[in-house]
């Protein structure tokens, strides 16, 4: 069953002489339950075709449809709240809170929402990232791989159509990177996440089920 589909996805920022097309006419689609990465060397159009999917940012041309929703036929109040709802994100940089602990980093999405938080939901997610020791810990207070596991949790933790992972090992070392990578997978296997991921390292991206890969914003 398709999950996703994109359609003649460009990008264009600037115009006459500045003008650079980020994204030339991209078109795929995913699976549900299908793990896949998107691989590109810097400057390629990876990162800029990861945010048209998410709806962090709106293409010049074409379409993205997730769960057959033409989320840019969405306002921009509606697209926030998809984004909150149905796609999970995970950065390079983790983009925690350094004021709120584990737990209220994990769960913020469903707070943003008014939603209550299932507790046996936060529990099991603790438990399978390895963090039950660390729920009451501050971002500061956790190493680089701990404080990716909680990205990770904070973005399945509304049970996301879709996860979104911009180099989510960027920052790592070997160690930290193999694990998080794991742990990708795992939620793939355990959770049937569908799961969508960049990244310049074709070791890591050679654990995916696809690879796509992206040359001067052109699928190839």
């Amino acid at each position: 069953m398709e999950i996703l589909k994109a359609e003649h996805l460009t990008k264009i920022y600037g115009e006459s002489e500045n003008k650079v097309v980020a994204l030339n006419d991209v078109s795929f689609s995913v699976e549900k339950g299908e793990f896949v990465a998107i691989v590109g060397a810097s400057g390629s159009g990876k990162s800029t075709l990861l945010h048209l999917l998410g709806g962090v940012d709106r293409p010049t041309d074409g379409t993205v449809y997730v769960d057959g929703q033409n989320i840019y036929e969405l306002n921009d109040n509606n697209l926030s709240i998809f984004r909150r709802r149905q796609v999970g994100l995970i950065y390079q940089f983790y983009n925690l809170l350094p004021v709120l602990n584990v737990e209220e980093n994990i769960t913020l999405p469903l707070d943003l929402d008014g939603k209550k938080v299932d507790k046996k939901d936060l529990d099991e997610l603790l438990e399978a990232l390895g963090l039950v020791k660390r729920r009451k810990h501050l971002p500061n207070e956790l190493s680089g791989g701990q404080q990716q596991r909680v990205s990770i949790a904070r973005a399945l933790i509304t049970r996301p159509a879709i996860l979104l992972a911009d180099e989510p090992t960027g920052n790592l070392d070997s160690v930290a990177s193999d694990e998080i990578v794991g742990l990708l997978k795992k939620a793939n296997k355990e959770y049937k996440q569908t799961i969508i991921m960049i990244t310049h390292n074709m070791e890591i991206a050679m654990q995916a089920d696809r690879i796509i890969r992206i040359e001067d914003g052109r699928i190839v």
